[in-house]
């Protein structure tokens, strides 16, 4: 009998317990070499090539992931003929369909739709006179996990990895940038995520111990709102303007503004941990202490680049008082196209006296409307913020300019929140772009930005392009969270006023057409705001994806630790959304297609 020493014990322990942690490396995904315009690039696999996952693999992906995965057929099939060589048509569900076409709270419960369809090159769209008696999956995934448990999302980041298959996250598919759609893609809807669980007492880790809440990956912000005001007291979760904004993806990741954001700053500022999934496959959490550097990568530094996201805890606020006003000069109250700008003007160039306030401010700029819904006012009185907007009224009334305006007070920022924002639609097809000016910009070239916008909102140029419209934030993260370390774009701390630009592209246009409308989105409507605004930047959840010099106007000095992060926890390119950290070796390819690394 041989008899064990001590150390013959401990050698056999470490070496039980570096058994217990070896894991077998996984196989190299599928190659796809392929060659464009004289390029090569290795691309994801796609339905129809060689290394696509067999019918057999697809089949134990269902079984991993409890019978939620479904192979995509596009809404609007059910009102047409052929989609596929197969008929979906069915009158009642085609009209329910067109019915809610522009409904946002209907198409953010469905597997895969967009809110914004341009990114998706459907042909699957409400059918007019003379529409063709079939359409196609155009831009859309191939397959959707309707993940329910987080082993789903495992289940299908493991599936991409392994196959070499382009995998696409989509939560609410409130999308202005299309990276919720990717062609022949798996994607993964997480919006049955909707837990929110709320604490008045924050155990850490890290020194903060206030209140808290953790979300869920499928929660939109009115939910969170809804839920937040039942608290007693009541309190204030930093989100965002629209109510189907899905929180805890690519808003919060992003950076995330809204209506609080100048009192309380962005959303990510307000984040304390993140429960995701990463490229290989694990559980994390990251916070200030556990994982920090992707903890402080997954605040602002771009959506479903770092892993996804399944819940995400963060700081609730104060309920406060709130006073809202609303601004109306439009054809009811004068034509006179000087006098509407000259407006503009008044109340734009005053953008760093409503910040000083704390004050949010939403508008729509089009051709003879300014509309300016609501004034914003954390913790004032309706007769307070009459006092703080009499300078703006006071040179309307000096230029004789008419309008109409209503202010109220309100008990909470909720309250106001229900009666004052109006929901949004769906179903447009554009491309959009847009500016965050600094406090210096306002300061010093406010007139010509206002000539920028004039431009934009009345432009020359001929075809579809004729019609122009901003949508416009006052918006001061700065001014309440100065200091915040995270990946936002330290330039937000400087930020007065975020405007998005669109250039509307009708479903249909022709990839040449695309492209023109592309150029002038670039260059002459963002073009003329970057020229305005040299101490501006871009923002990445409502840019431009052909924002020049991308890595510096969207992240700034942040950009080279993000790139080092996401080479880290994602090396293989598991993950993609265009124009978001490590992404400069990919491209789209093949007619917007596919996706594909050069080599």
């Amino acid at each position: 009998m041989t008899r064990l020493t001590l150390t013959t014990l401990t050698t056999l322990c470490l070496v039980a317990v570096a058994s217990a942690r070896y894991t077998k490396p996984e196989p190299a995904p599928p190659s796809n070499p392929k060659t464009y315009n004289g390029v090569k690039y290795n691309c994801k696999c796609y339905e129809g090539d060689a290394c696509w996952p067999k019918a057999n693999a697809w089949t134990a992906l269902n079984s991993a992931v409890s019978g939620a995965l479904e192979r995509v057929v596009p809404d609007l099939a059910v009102c047409y003929d052929n989609f596929e060589g197969k008929s979906y048509y069915d009158e009642v569900k085609c009209k329910a369909e067109t019915a809610n076409w522009a409904n946002q709270f209907y198409q953010v419960d469905k597997s895969i739709a967009n809110l914004w369809t341009y990114w998706t090159n459907t042909t699957c769209v409400p059918p007019t006179d003379g529409s063709p008696n079939s359409c196609t999956l155009g831009y859309l995934p191939r397959y959707v996990i309707k993940a329910t448990r987080k082993e789903h999302i495992k289940a299908g980041v493991d599936f991409a990895r392994r196959n070499n298959v382009r995998l696409v996250i989509r939560n609410t598919g409130h999308d202005f940038m299309g990276r919720s759609a990717g062609y022949g893609s798996l994607a993964i809807n997480t919006h049955s995520f909707k837990s929110i669980k709320f604490t008045k007492k924050y155990a850490g880790p890290g020194k903060y111990r206030g209140g808290a809440v953790t979300v869920g990956a499928g929660v939109h912000v009115k939910e969170v709102y809804d839920a937040a005001f039942k608290q007693s007291p009541p309190v204030v979760v930093v989100g965002g303007e629209c109510p189907t904004v899905g929180l805890t993806g690519g808003y919060i990741q992003g950076g995330g503004h809204g209506p609080m954001a100048t009192l309380y700053g962005m959303a990510a500022d307000s984040a304390l941990s993140y429960d995701i999934v990463t490229a290989d496959g694990r559980y994390v959490t990251a916070n200030e202490v556990e994982n920090s550097d992707l903890f402080w990568a997954l605040s602002g530094g771009g959506p479903s680049t770092f892993g996804v996201v399944v819940s995400v805890t963060l700081k609730t606020h104060p309920e406060v008082p709130t006073a809202g006003l609303i601004l109306n000069i439009n054809a009811t109250h004068t034509n006179d196209t000087n006098q509407i700008w000259n407006a503009v003007a008044a109340f734009h160039n005053r953008a760093n006296l409503w910040i000083d306030n704390g004050m949010f401010v939403y508008y729509e700029l089009f051709p003879g409307s300014l509309h300016i819904q609501p004034f914003v006012a954390p913790g004032k009185t309706a007769a307070e913020i009459l006092k703080i907007t009499k300078p703006l009224f006071d040179d309307l009334d000096r230029q004789k300019i008419p309008y109409s305006k209503v202010a109220k007070g309100y008990k909470t920022f909720y309250q106001l929140y229900i009666d004052l924002f109006e929901n949004e639609h769906a179903g447009d097809s554009a491309l959009v772009g847009g500016r965050l000016f600094t406090r210096k910009d306002i300061s010093k070239n406010g007139n010509d930005i206002i000539e920028a916008y004039k431009k934009i909102v009345t432009p020359d140029a001929g075809g579809y392009m004729n019609f122009g419209f901003l949508i416009g934030h006052i918006v001061g993260p700065g001014h309440g969270v100065p200091k915040a370390n995270n990946a936002v774009h330290p330039k937000w701390r400087e930020g007065s006023s975020f405007t998005i630009t669109n250039v509307l592209v009708p479903n249909g246009a022709s990839w040449s057409e695309k492209a023109v409308a592309q150029k002038y989105l670039t260059d002459v409507v963002d073009g003329g705001l970057r020229k305005a605004s040299p101490n501006g930047i871009a923002y990445v959840n409502e840019g431009n994806l052909e924002e020049p010099n991308w890595q510096d106007a969207y992240w700034g000095s942040n950009y080279p630790r993000l790139l080092s992060i996401r080479k880290k926890w994602d090396p293989t390119g598991v993950f993609y959304t265009r124009t978001t950290p490590g992404t400069e070796e990919w491209e789209v390819v093949d007619y917007g297609s596919r996706l594909c690394k050069r080599v």
